[in-house]
């Protein structure tokens, strides 16, 4: 019996000296092992310092898509985005919303159309500022919609490669800032719950009037339902005539009740009477101003 215990207590010795070399993350209690320190934020941040040491790009934004870059101003689809954006002032008023995320049922259903265009509508109003992010770390396309890099980004972020600062820029609209998705990663749901996301939306909150967050679909993969813990809504995307009914059921499950603010109707017939998009925002219990649930 001697011997086993001393066999034990060998092998205990040895998986204890091996991880004394790797970084460990507490989050909630839970030891992650092999996870990207936390940041520690020791100086003060402020608007002029992001400005003094934020990348300014050459945007070459897709003005097919990218609605508020274009000199005409009703082009179709604008108005819609406008009517989106007072349709969030008008839930602010009723409770906290500054980190919005936006995400869909399935791929291809346009949550990064609605996201990059949401934020460039809100970026247009004076003074506001607006941190867009690209938090699908599967298939990102925010940065080709804006015509700019992918990294470094997001992933590089959350895998302590770079700082916040690294990872965002600003291209061709004033006030409109983008952090990419960075490096393709093999598991993006971990990297997402290392506690990293968290710590960066709290350290840019105070900055930015909104950010507005592109996640993968809710459906396929777990990502959007972790990130949404983090964001003060949740706007689903659905198109027409393409998503099926019981799949965005499902989608909608993945999220808490109070964390639904609305849903976008994306891709209706353009000679239908609600062309282009249209959306509901979701009330609140009593029934006021919402959608069926």
């Amino acid at each position: 019996m001697s011997r086993i215990h001393e066999a034990l207590k060998k092998a205990e010795e040895e998986r204890a000296a091996a991880q004394a070399g790797q970084p460990r993350m507490v989050e909630q209690g839970v030891a992650v092992e092999g996870s990207p320190a936390m940041p520690s934020f020791t100086t003060p941040f402020t608007f002029d310092m992001l400005l003094a040491r934020c990348a300014q790009c050459n945007w070459s934004p897709d003005r097919r898509t990218m609605l508020f870059f274009n000199a005409e101003e009703h082009l179709a689809g604008t108005e819609e985005f406008r009517t989106l954006r007072s349709r969030l002032y008008q839930i602010r008023e009723k409770q906290p919303l500054k980190k919005v995320l936006v995400t869909s049922s399935l791929p291809k259903e346009g949550k990064s159309f609605v996201a990059a265009n949401l934020a460039q509508v809100i970026a247009r109003q004076h003074g506001r500022r607006v941190l867009l992010i690209d938090a699908d770390l599967r298939a990102p396309r925010l940065h080709q919609l804006l015509g700019t890099s992918a990294g470094p980004g997001l992933a590089d972020y959350l895998s302590g490669q770079a700082d916040e600062f690294a990872v965002m820029q600003r291209g061709l609209m004033e006030n409109l800032f983008f952090i990419p998705s960075g490096r393709a990663v093999s598991s993006p749901a971990e990297l997402v719950a290392n506690g990293r996301l968290k710590a960066l939306l709290s350290r840019l909150e105070p900055l930015f009037d909104w950010i507005i967050i592109d996640s993968p679909p809710a459906v396929p993969v777990s990502d959007a339902s972790l990130m949404a813990d983090y964001c003060d809504g949740v706007l689903m995307v659905v198109r027409s005539n393409a998503t099926p009914f019981d799949v965005a059921q499902k989608a909608r499950q993945e999220f808490r009740e109070e964390r639904l603010i609305g849903v976008v109707l994306n891709g209706i017939d353009a000679r239908s009477p609600a062309y282009s998009y249209y959306y509901k925002a979701y009330g609140k219990p009593d029934g006021k101003a919402g959608v069926q649930r």
